[in-house]
């Protein structure tokens, strides 16, 4: 739905709240908090090494997710990005998942699905894919090495 009728209607759920909804509103992009650097860092050696395919599911308002692709340069590293505004159903719902896989002609049984909320992983996983539960780069990066998706730092 449109993030201004979203905001009506919280407003009109939470009137104790009105002015703070209302500058959420007006300024949200402000509150992104930014790429977590060490993730970024993975995504480029993922990219670099070709080994993968990479692409992105995200539950990003349609309205603001040109923001996120003019603020964010490593969002181009993906070869396609599914957004859960544009295509009206969100995460963790079967139908976002299965779009992606429909649109990119991936096999679910062949992808790794990596999302910091759990519901969504096993979602994922409840269709076919390997899934992992982000909680932080360092974790991220032993699990990819694990797998050999990523080259391990380590030397010998």
């Amino acid at each position: 739905r449109p993030f201004a009728k979203a905001v009506i209607e919280l407003k009109q759920r939470y009137p104790e709240f009105q002015e703070w909804i209302g500058l959420y509103h007006s300024r949200w992009h402000e509150m992104i908090s930014g790429p977590i650097e060490g993730t970024v860092k993975i995504l480029e050696e993922l990219s670099r090494s070709r080994k993968v395919r990479l692409f992105a599911l995200t539950n990003w308002s349609a309205e603001t997710f040109p923001y996120a692709l003019r603020t964010f340069p490593f969002l181009a590293q993906f070869e396609g990005i599914v957004v859960s505004g544009v295509e009206k159903v969100i995460k963790p719902h079967p139908e976002l998942y299965q779009i992606l896989v429909r649109r990119y002609q991936l096999n679910s049984k062949h992808c790794l699905f990596i999302d910091d909320v759990e519901r969504n992983v096993d979602a994922a996983r409840a269709l076919g894919f390997s899934g992992l539960v982000f909680t932080n780069p360092d974790q991220l990066r032993s699990q990819l090495e694990q797998m050999a998706l990523l080259n391990s730092r380590k030397s010998c």
